[in-house]
């Protein structure tokens, strides 16, 4: 595909969102920004080479026609949904290599958004998971054949782990893999009701093979959990004998994905069947145990980054719905005055609308930004995993992945939410996206990790950083370097116009660390009268606050960093005043943290409060701006509300006249 590098042409491609016809409110808006939006657009996706591959994928999914809807995906039922994202799935696969998508991180989830929608569909985990998880596991002798199987679709796979009764709590997966030596076959078997597979994406009807958890058996001795590919159905697409596999039924959102059950009865497979990458049995049934005990993480990792990134990218997504609404909401009657007899204003003229709209505005921007690199380490990390060197950036990346991923996913489910509140009873209709948008990102709070549990994960690796501060021997990773700092005394935070960078860092890492020791004191202390166990359960809430406010942190240093990145002095000036809201709003929202022992004063509090409504006063007149610089289309934003051209109450009654229902 021939691509236009003309920055000139770019300019024009991108900046100029405005067209005749469009809500005179919205076009006031664009107008009055204070930077050069295409500068911004590039800062966001931090090259224009990526923007300008978002737009040519954007023209090559709208002019293949095999993409169309014919009957507007909200009017379809769970049938017609799985047979809609079935046939755009097909199409969007066999069309890859005619838009050259290779960037699996960017390019990949957005050709996707574009092609199917929010809803995930037959093929998600054989992409998401099955996938990576040959390249990672399997031998690199044998990884050719089952990887060329699947990839050109051969086989379809998924990725079997959570259990009816057991999801997060790996280690006490029932389903059993048992050796027998004598055929060299494992016995694959679901000994109770609780042992069956529950939740897999694309196993109620679409995935004959599927990367199975279960606990190994050989020799008589349980090895723990690991991992095996097993075929699930004929080539009549019939479940094989001792399979039973089925749809679980309609679920919250997503319901363009067939997850299923899946109930094995002594079902028996070759023992090359295993992935023996790290650990193996031999023929003779004897265990070798893998080299590193993390080794598992590297697949697991690398999905949590596509996972945040997605699900940060929703948030985006529906702060600009809801900021653009909010610039033209009942443009023509308004909804009322501030000063009376000055005439009605935009809802986005209100303190109060600007409170619920800025601050996840600014949430949205140093998650998906910081994905981007931390892709780039997971790649690295993941690369030395194959080739079994340096493991040291494992426990690392392993700990802030499910940070991020606990903390990020809450936030954003919460961000939506309170997005579509501020779009009053609109929002309640899929007409706006809101509902679908909320069913998609409350989901992660809970599959590749229960938020509490991830947490819990984090808190342990600071636990370890804790002792061996304390031990004066500390060997620390880049994340964790603050903790060995002194303790600060007092904040240094002021008026948000003069407190620098430094000052916000100072007091973000002075918290967190005070934080971290508190709970690391208890912690011990509970330890000398209980067992370690009790003492962690006894200990549990205070280690969350500790892993979240560590996360925020993290989050905090980011984002002002990437902020000072920033070429173009205008976009700066806005990036920051929007870094330094979204430091601010966390101040107040965890002010017990910062107030506690009296390190945060009153007054500074009060400056802290006051510096938010005065960021988003002068955000403000950015607003639609900054949502513009996310260069979200009308066909990936998929919400009437927040279409480009403003044009809203026209659109919802063309929306609902395509209901089945109005057509009698």
């Amino acid at each position: 595909m021939e691509r236009d590098s003309s920055p000139s042409d770019q300019f024009h491609r991108y900046k100029n969102l405005i067209q005749n016809g469009d809500n005179p409110d919205i076009t006031k808006e664009r107008q009055g920004a204070s930077f050069n939006l295409y500068n911004m657009q590039c800062f966001v996706y931090e090259n224009d080479h990526k923007l300008q591959r978002r737009q040519e994928i954007l023209e090559f999914v709208e002019s293949h026609r095999e993409f169309d809807d014919p009957v507007h995906p909200h009017f379809l039922n769970r049938d017609e949904q799985i047979d809609r994202a079935t046939r755009k799935c097909l199409a969007m696969v066999d069309n890859l290599d005619a838009i050259d998508v290779t960037d699996y991180f960017d390019e990949a989830p957005l050709y996707q958004l574009l092609t199917i929608g929010r809803e995930l569909h037959c093929l998600s985990l054989h992409y998401g998971m099955f996938l990576p998880t040959i390249q990672v596991h399997t031998e690199k002798s044998l990884i050719l054949g089952p990887f060329q199987m699947a990839a050109s679709k051969a086989i379809l796979g998924t990725f079997a782990q959570t259990e009816l009764g057991h999801g997060s709590n790996l280690s006490k997966l029932e389903t059993t893999a048992t050796y027998d030596a004598t055929t060299k076959e494992f016995v694959i078997h679901t000994p109770t009701m609780s042992a069956g597979k529950w939740w897999p994406g694309g196993l109620g009807k679409s995935a004959n093979y599927a990367a199975v958890m279960a606990q190994l058996y050989t020799s008589g001795e349980s090895k723990g959990p690991h991992l095996f590919m097993v075929q699930l159905r004929d080539n009549a697409h019939a479940p094989l004998p001792g399979v039973t596999v089925g749809d679980i039924g309609p679920k919250l959102g997503n319901n363009a994905n067939d997850n299923g059950f899946l109930i094995f009865d002594h079902y028996r497979i070759p023992r090359r069947n295993m992935f023996m990458k790290y650990s193996k049995v031999e023929a003779d049934g004897t265990y070798i145990p893998p080299p590193h005990a993390k080794l598992g993480f590297g697949a697991m990792v690398l999905v949590r980054l596509l996972m945040i990134r997605d699900q940060t990218c929703q948030l985006g997504a529906a702060a600009v719905i809801a900021i653009r609404y909010s610039a033209v909401r009942h443009s023509a009657v308004r909804q009322g005055e501030i000063n009376e007899g000055e005439g009605e204003v935009q809802i986005l003229d209100y303190r109060t609308q600007q409170y619920r709209l800025l601050p996840q505005l600014a949430r949205s921007f140093p998650s998906s930004q910081r994905m981007r690199s931390r892709n780039s380490t997971s790649k690295y990390v993941t690369k030395q995993i194959n080739n079994n060197a340096n493991m040291e950036l494992l426990p690392e990346l392993h700990a802030l992945s499910s940070g991020l991923k606990a903390v990020i996913t809450w936030e954003v489910a919460q961000g939506i939410e309170q997005l579509r509140l501020s779009c009053g009873g609109h929002g309640y209709s899929r007409a706006s996206a809101f509902p679908d948008m909320y069913a998609y990102a409350v989901g992660g709070c809970t599959y590749e990790g229960e938020n509490i549990v991830m947490l819990l994960q984090v808190a342990r690796f600071l636990m370890m950083i804790a002792k061996e501060v304390r031990s004066g021997n500390p060997k620390l990773a880049e994340i964790a370097e603050y903790i060995a700092k002194p303790d600060a005394v007092t904040a240094r935070i002021s008026s948000w116009k003069t407190c620098s960078d430094e000052d916000i860092i100072h007091d973000f890492e002075a918290v967190t660390r005070k934080l971290i020791f508190a709970t690391f004191d208890r912690l011990t202390t509970l330890e000398r009268t209980m067992k370690k166990k009790e003492a962690w359960n006894a200990c549990s809430i205070d280690l969350c606050k500790a892993a979240r406010m560590h996360v925020k942190t993290y989050l905090v240093k980011n984002f002002l960093a990437r902020v000072r990145t920033c070429e173009d002095p205008a976009s700066r000036t806005v990036m920051h005043t929007l870094a330094k809201l979204y430091a601010f709003d966390l101040i107040s929202g965890g002010g017990g943290h910062f107030m506690k022992g009296g390190f945060l004063s009153e007054k500074q509090f009060n400056e802290v409060q006051l510096g938010i409504y005065e960021m988003l006063a002068a955000i403000r007149p950015d607003s639609v701006a900054l949502a513009d610089s996310w260069a979200i289309s009308d066909l990936e934003l998929r919400s009437v509300l927040g279409r480009r051209d403003g044009n809203v109450y026209p659109a919802l009654l063309e929306w609902a006249q395509q209901s089945p229902l109005n057509q009698n």
